[in-house]
């Protein structure tokens, strides 16, 4: 299956913490890009999910840069997504990397 690599910015608090759920989940040092996804995906199919990615708005001090490959397909439903909070938020900046901590952070809430 075909692989996309995407690039999110978070705060240092944010990846540490993220570091911290992939490596005790068991999924190694390499696992951030599967963890991530399942992420993306759980988020997804959640009903409210525009709205949860325009509360993370007010998250700041995005001073680190994160890359994870994906599959494609996931890809395709990032994208739809994007799409769906645009038309739900139209003045929101950056919606992708707004999605994806959105994800993150909801997987962290959902397993501390």
């Amino acid at each position: 299956m075909k692989k996309v690599k995407i690039t999110f910015v978070v705060p240092e608090n944010l990846q540490n913490e993220l570091r911290t759920a992939v490596i005790k989940a068991g999924y190694g040092l390499r696992g951030k890009s599967r963890w991530v996804s399942e992420a993306i995906e759980a988020l997804l199919v959640t009903n409210n999910y525009p709205e949860l990615v325009n509360i993370n708005e007010i998250m700041h001090g995005f001073e680190k840069v994160e890359t994870i490959v994906i599959d494609y397909s996931l890809k395709v439903k990032l994208d739809k997504a994007i799409i769906e909070i645009r038309q739900s938020y139209p003045i929101l900046e950056g919606v992708q990397s707004n999605l994806v901590r959105t994800a993150i952070l909801q997987k962290l809430l959902r397993t501390s």
